[in-house]
């Protein structure tokens, strides 16, 4: 079960990326600032926000120690601090002077690399903060960059759609047009697959674009082969371009963040969708899981970071009634459909669901007829169970079929009002999420982000009122 534990509401404008060390957090925005907080109650730190950049700021990411924290701008720089004192330790010009729109340290912090709106790439030593090497991709922006665990080679993802490896002697060693509408964020696991036929290593990775998907590869590294891509699966679960996609840091898991305001976390080695998240209001920007920790940070665009606990106990069936409760039935993927057969203990009947593309219409518009002829089940008690499980999913459907209207959802929670109040800048929450948005010594608004003249919270009864015969209506029409 994925729970939301904290929200930041610090930013003025979009959060664009967030990282993690293994002792605080990092966030930065189209305001121009980069704040960082500790993971020890996820208060900001004494140097926060910090104030170097003069235009957006695209990305943030520590190095492996997390002595060191970079950040890269439209400003066509990237600046690295000290996270001991937020002091600048370099300003690193990129070459042509272009939006720098992403940066990565390697594994081993030997070196940073940064690049550009133009497509190119500078490669920086870390010790010296000079400029090693620079070169350029073939086409488009250069969005996107992950290194591999080892640190012997990097992938950088472009506007254009391509997905390129380089080695520390920036060598193009391949190239691959991955995504044709653009990449948009590439990830690659920490955790090497062993064995491997030759000496090869295996690496998997995920990238995603403007397509709406996630597609997953594995690279394949050896000394004096060189390196190869192959394309392994797509995942399908979001409804508009995937802006965001990272692996947990043992692999097991993957999430990404897409337009249609949603973060979903899936099993990479099944395809299998896990949670799904749809706190956010606006687009979801950047998503990350922290280094050997439970805890997960999405970004949006409307201008949050919310910080996620994550039960990694738990069995695929909570995680699939959490997603029943979020989606709509008729609304679920081919992966979703495949989930829930997990969850009832149908989990032989995947593949049979996956080669019809059977997604959550045509689960809900299965019949005795279909699952014989078309789907050619022939034992009477396997079908007899399946239609059993399909007729509980259509009764809970029908009960949950009218929406909230979205005036009883607390704008906090997003969930339906019990004790609804006022607040000082006129909108209505639920008394517990605004007591502990105050709590947290906030004194700003959180749909408007502007300070609050007052903590003082008035009881809505009137909507309560509203509340109470909208559920009582639908109590009556079930």
């Amino acid at each position: 079960m994925a729970t939301l534990i904290h929200t930041l509401a610090d930013h003025s404008d979009d959060v664009n990326c967030c990282a993690f060390s293994s002792s605080c957090l990092a966030t930065c925005s189209l305001d121009k600032t980069v704040r960082v907080y500790s993971l020890n109650g996820f208060s900001e730190l004494p140097y926060s926000p910090l104030k170097g950049h003069t235009y957006a700021v695209h990305c943030c990411c520590f190095s492996p120690s997390g002595h060191a924290l970079a950040s890269c701008s439209t400003d066509g720089t990237t600046v690295v601090w000290d996270t001991r004192d937020g002091q600048v330790l370099a300003v690193l010009e990129q070459p042509g002077s272009s939006p720098v729109r992403v940066c990565r340290f390697s594994p081993e912090s030997t070196y940073l690399v940064s690049g550009a709106a133009d497509g190119s790439v500078a490669l920086w030593n870390v010790q010296s903060l000079k400029l090693c090497r620079s070169g350029n991709v073939k086409d488009g922006s250069l969005v996107a960059c992950a290194f591999s665990p080892n640190g012997n080679f990097f992938v950088t993802g472009s506007s254009c759609g391509d997905l390129t490896i380089w080695d520390d002697k920036m060598r193009c060693l391949y190239n691959e047009k991955a995504h044709d509408l653009g990449v948009t964020c590439c990830d690659i696991s920490s955790e090497p697959i062993s064995g491997g036929e030759h000496g090869f290593r295996h690496f998997q990775m995920a990238s995603c674009g403007q397509d709406n998907q996630i597609k997953l590869w594995l690279i394949f590294s050896a000394d004096s082969l060189g390196v190869e891509l192959k394309y392994q699966c797509t995942l399908n679960g979001h409804s508009a371009p995937v802006l965001s996609c990272a692996f947990s840091w043992d692999g097991q898991m993957l999430v990404s963040g897409s337009v249609d305001k949603c973060v979903i976390i899936y099993k990479p080695s099944t395809g299998s969708t896990l949670h799904t998240l749809s706190q956010h209001t606006r687009y979801v920007t950047t998503c990350v899981f922290a280094p050997c920790s439970p805890l997960l940070a999405t970004g949006s665009m409307d201008k949050t970071v919310n910080i996620w606990q994550i039960d990694l106990m738990q069995p695929c069936a909570g995680n699939t009634l959490e997603k029943e409760s979020e989606v709509a039935v008729e609304d679920w993927s081919e992966d979703d459909v495949s989930a829930w057969l997990c969850a009832q203990d149908l989990e032989d009947f995947v593949g049979l669901f996956k080669r019809n593309n059977i997604d959550g219409k045509e689960l809900l518009n299965l019949t005795r007829e279909s699952l014989t002829n078309e789907l050619k089940i022939e034992s009477l008690g396997l079908r007899r169970k399946v239609l059993q499980k399909i007729e509980d999913l259509r009764m809970k459907t029908l009960s949950v079929a009218v929406p909230v209207p979205d005036e009883f959802l607390c704008p906090i929670t997003r969930e339906l009002m019990k004790d609804p109040v006022i607040a000082a800048d006129g909108y209505s929450y639920e008394r517990e999420a605004m007591e502990n948005w105050l709590s947290n010594k906030r004194r700003s608004s959180p749909m408007t982000n502007l300070p609050l003249p007052s903590p003082l919270l008035t009881p809505n009864r009137t909507l309560k009122m509203a509340i109470s015969r909208w559920l009582e209506t639908q109590q009556e029409q079930s």
